[in-house]
C-alpha cells in the first residue's frame, strides 16, 4: 500500500496544472476574481431599521403564483 502512495504522490491532474500555469500566467487573475465577487455579492450590513422598513414593505405572494385573481 505504501508503495502505490509513494508513486501517486506527485501525479497532478490536467485540471490543476491547467490552473497552476494560468496563475503564473495572468499573477494578478485571483486579486481581479475577488473583486469581482466584491462586486456580486459582499454587501455593507443594513441597519436594524432599514431591515425593519425592508420587511415591513414586503409584498406577501400569493400561493399560485401563476394563477389569476379574476
Amino acid at each position: 500500500m505504501k508503495l502505490l502512495f509513494k508513486q501517486h504522490r506527485m501525479y497532478e491532474s490536467e485540471h490543476t496544472q491547467f490552473i497552476k500555469d494560468l496563475k503564473a500566467k495572468n499573477p494578478g487573475i485571483e486579486a481581479s476574481q475577488q473583486q469581482g465577487r466584491s462586486l456580486l455579492w459582499d454587501k455593507a450590513p443594513t441597519s436594524l431599521d432599514e431591515q425593519s422598513r425592508q420587511s415591513e414593505s414586503r409584498i406577501a405572494q400569493q400561493a399560485y403564483v401563476y394563477q389569476s385573481k379574476s
